[in-house]
C-alpha cells in the first residue's frame, strides 16, 4: 500500500479538475460523501428558485393562465431537446413525460407495431425488474407474444436475435454492476436481424456521453432523477428515431398526445412526431425543478465528465481492493473503465448492515439484494478527495466490525 494514492494526491487532483466549479452549485449536506447519485441525485441550488416562481408567481398568480403565458404547455419537449443534447439526439426526437415504467411500455408496443408477424422481446434476466414487469405487460396484451431472456434462455443477448424477434430491449448501463454495454454494436447486430431496439438509459443518461442518433436506436427510455439531477419523482424521457415518426403508434393515447388536444374531439388522433408519446397532464412543477437542473447541464462537456467519472472509479477500485479486500469484499464491475458506468458495485457477505454503517457515518451509497453494495460516481460533484475518505471510512468498519451493531440489520422499505 506505499504507493497507493494518498489524501494529498487526491486533493492535489480536485484542485487540477476543470468541473470543481460545478460542486458548489449543488446542495451537499456538510459532513456528507454522497454516492448515491446514480438512484437520487442531489439538488441545484436554483432548482427551488424554479420552484419558487412556477408556484408563487405562474400558479398562484398566472393560475390557468400560465400554461399559455409562462410556457408551460411546451415544457416537455424544450425539455426533451435538451436530454436529446446529452444523449445524442437532435431535436424533436425526445420528450419529458410520465415514468420510466411506462414509457418502456409505450416503446415496446410500439416497436411490436412497426414489425408485424414478429412475436419475440428479447431482454436481460439481469434487468432492472421494472422493465422486465412491463416486458410482460406489454406481452400478456398480445397474444402469442414471447420473452426471451439472456441469462435465462441463452447466455448471451445475441444468440437469441433470430427472424422472430421484434425487439430487443436492453439497459446500457446494468442497474447493479454498472457494466456498460456497446450500444452501436448491439444495435447493428438487432438491425441486421431486422428487429428494433429499446435502450433503458436510466444509468448512462448524464452519466457518460451517449450517441442515440449515432448508433441509429430505434427508442429508448430513460429517468431524470440520478445522474440529471431533477428531483426526486422527477419525470422520465422517452426517444423515438425521426425515421420512425410517419408510422409509429403507442398504446397509452391520453389526451395531451393528441393532435388537438383541446378541440375535444371524440376519437383519438395522434400529434405529429414526439409529442404522440405524452399521455396525460404534465406535472408542471417537476418539470420546473428538472429545467433548472438541465439549466446547469448545458455547459457540460460530456467529454470531460466521462474522463473524470473513469478516473473516480479507478480510484475508488484500487483503494478499496487494497485496504479492503481481505475482508471479503468482492467487485462485481468490470475492472476496464471503458467497460463500466460512473458506478462502482462490490459484494460482501454482510453488505446491508457494511452499507447501513456506512451511511450513519455520513458516506451515503446503497444496497441491492442480495449481496451488493452500490457506489455511484458523478463528476459534478464528486471529488477524489471525497473516494479517499470514503474508503478510509470502509475500512475502518470492516476492520472493527463495526457493522455488526444490531441495528444495522435492521432492513428499510427502500435500500
Amino acid at each position: 500500500m506505499a504507493d497507493l494514492p494518498d489524501l494529498r494526491d487526491a486533493e492535489r487532483q480536485d484542485a487540477a479538475d476543470p468541473l470543481r466549479s460545478f460542486r458548489d452549485r449543488f446542495v451537499l449536506p456538510e459532513g456528507v460523501i454522497y454516492l448515491d447519485g446514480n438512484s437520487l441525485g442531489p439538488a441545484p441550488h436554483t432548482a427551488f428558485l424554479e420552484l419558487r416562481e412556477a408556484a408563487t408567481e405562474e400558479w398562484a398568480q398566472g393560475l390557468i393562465r400560465s400554461w399559455n403565458t409562462a410556457g408551460w404547455f411546451d415544457l416537455p419537449v424544450q425539455l426533451g431537446d435538451r436530454i436529446g443534447r446529452l444523449v445524442g439526439a437532435a431535436p424533436g426526437q425526445t420528450v419529458v413525460a410520465d415514468t420510466t415504467s411506462a414509457n418502456v411500455y409505450k416503446a415496446l408496443h410500439a416497436a411490436l407495431a412497426l414489425r408485424p408477424g414478429r412475436n419475440v422481446i428479447v431482454a436481460e434476466a439481469g434487468s432492472f425488474p421494472t422493465d422486465l414487469y412491463m416486458a410482460e405487460g406489454v406481452a400478456s396484451t398480445l397474444p402469442g407474444t414471447r420473452l426471451k431472456l439472456e441469462g435465462v434462455d441463452a447466455e448471451r443477448i445475441d444468440n437469441l436475435i433470430d427472424a422472430d424477434t421484434a425487439v430487443v430491449l436492453v439497459n446500457h448501463v446494468n442497474y447493479k454492476t454498472g457494466t456498460l454495454r456497446d450500444m452501436a454494436a448491439l444495435t447493428a447486430k438487432v438491425h441486421a436481424a431486422g428487429a428494433l431496439a429499446v435502450w433503458d438509459l436510466c444509468h448512462s443518461a448524464g452519466a457518460l456521453p451517449v450517441e442515440l442518433d449515432g448508433a441509429s436506436v430505434d427508442f429508448a427510455v430513460g429517468c431524470t432523477y440520478k445522474y440529471l439531477n431533477g428531483g426526486p419523482g422527477a419525470p422520465a424521457f422517452v426517444y423515438a428515431a425521426r425515421r420512425h415518426h410517419a408510422g409509429m403508434s403507442q398504446p397509452l393515447s391520453g389526451w395531451w398526445g393528441h393532435a388537438r388536444p383541446f378541440a375535444f374531439e371524440t376519437g383519438f388522433a395522434g400529434a405529429e412526431g414526439i409529442r404522440r408519446f405524452q399521455c396525460g397532464t404534465q406535472p408542471i412543477l417537476s418539470l420546473r425543478a428538472l429545467k433548472a437542473a438541465l439549466d446547469l447541464w448545458q455547459e457540460v462537456d460530456m467529454a470531460v465528465l466521462r474522463e473524470k467519472s473513469v478516473a473516480l472509479t479507478d480510484l475508488f477500485i484500487t483503494l478499496v481492493e487494497a485496504k479492503c479486500r481481505r475482508h471479503g469484499v468482492r467487485l462485481e464491475t468490470p475492472r476496464e473503465g471503458a467497460r463500466r458506468g460512473s458506478q462502482v458495485a462490490f459484494a460482501h457477505e454482510h453488505a446491508y448492515a457494511v452499507m447501513q454503517a456506512l451511511i450513519a457515518r455520513g458516506v451515503i451509497g446503497d444496497f441491492r439484494a442480495p449481496s451488493t453494495m452500490r457506489f455511484g460516481f458523478a463528476p459534478l460533484y464528486n471529488g477524489f478527495a471525497d473516494v479517499w475518505r470514503a474508503v478510509a471510512v470502509l475500512q475502518e468498519i470492516l476492520d472493527t466490525e463495526a457493522w455488526r451493531d444490531p441495528r444495522y440489520a435492521v432492513r428499510a422499505a427502500v435500500t
